[in-house]
């Protein structure tokens, strides 16, 4: 009888660890942003609207979202794709510069000049908390943000825990909505990693009301606290308002 308890147990903690396991994302993620020449973006949105999305997909990309900033002074698109791994993602670029089909509808979108002046290029991984990322979307489009989090020294650990365990949860009770969350892979290995997440607010002005109840919740105050007991954790935020493209997978 004691041998079957130990059995259960053991066959209990072997399925709690693979559901957990599951639950984890483990492709590859690039969050790439194009700034545009001025006057240009159109021209951007319409080359992935009609093309770059598909050829994308046929060398095995995954497109995750695409997004304008609201307030777009430096002309840009960002979006998320996904691969299997880094080295899927090294091929699938590899072939996707050599495409006939890519090269004919670059040549062609530029015959009126250059569209795009610089790419930027953050590569990550989705935690163990992130919600599943997958297309979705309602009849009315979301207002989304995209927020970075700067962690103090060695304080990565606390910031993950905080979101694991309590600020995702807050989130939603303020209409939040929790899209996906990411650690930034650094290049050099030294160099902490960043905390990056997508959330969606019925509209910007929604989004100043959910934070303002957000930062007065008295649960998000005990467990601001309670956190920081042994030090501040975070050195600096960045927030970025964005609308999807009507391309977007996530709407």
């Amino acid at each position: 009888m004691k041998k079957i308890f130990l059995l259960t147990l053991l066959c209990a903690g072997l399925f709690s660890f693979a559901v957990n396991a599951k639950k984890t994302d483990t492709r590859y993620f690039e969050m790439r942003i194009y700034y545009c020449h001025p006057g240009r973006l159109d021209a951007l949105i319409k080359r992935f609207t009609n093309h770059t999305t598909k050829i994308f997909e046929k060398h095995g990309m995954t497109n995750v979202g695409y997004w304008i900033p609201s307030n777009n002074t430096e002309n840009a698109l960002y979006y998320i794709l996904a691969y299997p791994s880094q080295a899927a993602r090294d091929s699938s670029w590899k072939h996707f510069g050599s495409d006939p089909e890519w090269r004919t509808v670059s040549k062609k979108s530029e015959e009126t000049g250059k569209i795009v002046a610089k790419v930027t290029s953050v590569f990550m991984n989705a935690t163990d908390f992130s919600p599943k990322i997958k297309p979705s979307g309602g009849p009315v489009d979301q207002v989304f943000e995209l927020r970075t989090y700067t962690q103090l020294p060695g304080r990565n650990p606390a910031i993950l825990a905080r979101f694991r365990d309590h600020t995702m949860k807050i989130f939603k009770s303020h209409d939040i909505k929790n899209i996906a969350y990411f650690t930034t892979i650094e290049k050099d290995p030294t160099v902490q990693s960043k905390l990056v997440y997508l959330v969606a607010h019925p509209s910007e002005e929604a989004a100043k009301a959910n934070w303002g109840a957000f930062v007065n919740d008295p649960k998000w105050k005990q467990v601001s606290t309670d956190s920081e007991k042994d030090g501040k954790i975070i050195e600096k935020i960045e927030s970025i308002f964005m609308t999807p493209t009507t391309f977007s997978t996530i709407r």
